[in-house]
Formats: C-alpha cells, sequence, structure tokens
C-alpha cells in the first residue's frame, strides 16, 4: 500500500472523531443560537423602538464589518485582560453565535419585509393579535423563502469552525494539524481535512436542495388551493 494511503486511514479515525465530538456540535449549537439571535434581532429592527434599533443595527455593523478570526481572537485571547476568562469551545461557540446571529438577522429581516402586507391585513381581519399574526402568518411565509440563503449560512459555518483550531479548539483541523506535526505530511493530512470537509458540505447541500424542493412542493399545493 502506498505511504500516503496508509497515512490517509491511520489518521482518517482522529480526524473524524474531532469532526464528530467538536466540529458537528460546534456548529450545531452555533446555528441554533444564531438563528434565534438573529430572529430576535431582526424583528427589533423591524418593529422595536428607536433606542434598541440603534443598538441591534451597532451589533450588527461591528459583526459584519470585522473578520470572524480577530472577533474569535478577541473573545479568548482579549477578555481575559479585563477578567473574563473563557474555556476555548465557549469561546469559540459564542465567537460563531454572534457571527451567525448577525448574518442570520439580515436575511430574516429580509424575507419579512417580502411578505406582502395584505398578509398582515388578513391575518388583523380574523382577529390575530400581532404575536398570532407573526406566528401564524408570516414566520411560516418568511421561512420557505429563507431556506435557501439560510442553508448557504449553515453550509459555511461548517467550514468556518476550521478557524477555531486558532483558539485551540481540537476540532478537525486542529486534529490534522497535531498530526501533521508528528508526520512532517503536511500536504497529505490537510488534503484529507479538505476532503472531510467538502465531503460535508456536499451532504449538506444535497439535504438544502431536498428540503426546497419539498418545500416548493408544498407551496404550490398552498398557492393551488388559495
Amino acid at each position: 500500500m502506498p505511504h500516503w494511503l496508509q497515512l490517509m486511514l491511520d489518521s482518517l479515525g482522529p480526524l473524524l472523531w474531532a469532526a464528530v465530538v467538536f466540529s458537528a456540535p460546534l456548529t450545531l449549537l452555533s446555528f441554533a443560537l444564531g438563528l434565534t439571535l438573529g430572529l430576535i434581532v431582526a424583528i427589533i429592527r423591524l418593529f422595536g423602538p428607536a433606542p434598541l434599533v440603534a443598538i441591534v443595527r451597532f451589533y450588527v455593523w461591528i459583526i459584519r464589518g470585522t473578520p470572524l478570526l480577530v472577533q474569535l481572537f478577541l473573545i479568548f485571547y482579549g477578555l481575559p485582560s479585563v477578567g473574563i476568562v473563557l474555556d476555548a469551545f465557549p469561546a469559540a461557540l459564542i465567537g460563531f453565535t454572534l457571527n451567525v446571529g448577525a448574518y442570520t438577522s439580515e436575511i430574516i429581516r429580509a424575507v419579512i419585509g417580502s411578505v406582502p402586507k395584505g398578509q398582515w391585513e388578513a391575518a388583523y381581519s380574523i382577529g390575530m393579535t400581532w404575536s398570532q399574526a407573526m406566528r401564524r402568518t408570516i414566520l411560516p411565509q418568511a421561512a420557505r423563502v429563507a431556506v435557501p440563503p439560510l442553508s448557504n449560512t449553515f453550509i459555511s459555518l461548517v467550514k468556518d469552525t476550521s478557524l477555531a483550531a486558532a483558539i485551540t479548539v481540537p476540532e478537525l483541523f486542529q486534529a490534522a494539524q497535531r498530526i501533521v506535526a508528528t508526520t512532517y505530511e503536511p500536504l497529505i493530512l490537510y488534503v484529507e481535512a479538505a476532503l472531510i470537509y467538502l465531503a460535508l458540505s456536499s451532504i449538506l447541500s444535497q439535504l438544502q436542495s431536498r428540503l426546497e424542493h419539498r418545500l416548493g412542493r408544498y407551496g404550490g399545493f398552498i398557492e393551488a388551493r388559495s
């Protein structure tokens, strides 16, 4: 067996373990928390009082205008200087959550804004409150439109978790770095890590396509009945 193939087979287990134990949970938790934060920020931007709108606009401006790696460094290496010390994984989780929250808030704000005003009026005309209209009428319609851009954000997050290696989170990319430090075979190991990221992204892309197809059929069924 060629040396490079044997090395890839030997390192596959540790790399997949790091992906399952650290990369996947970091991705799922960050996206779930970031999506929740993004929804809250979007609703404040659209319907909140001026002081809160100013605060969340500033938050989105800061996050979108600075690199994710810098944000992670500020949280993990910068906060200890003011007495706030976080372990690597929680620091990465906070950093990714804040980053995802800012970007998803813009997506959610746009799709909520794209729902025709007539839908609000229809909901109010049958006696719904604002919160009922939002939950039962506006958000379900907005969700169907938001699936493609939110799915793309999730897929990008899978790859962005490699940046957590810079703050010592033992995820997939750092696992590859550790093996490189002992084998001195950076090309083989980094190619293998790239292939694993590529496989994960491809699987998620296929799931995204199926979800969009199902939502498209559901949307057509609703339109046909209306």
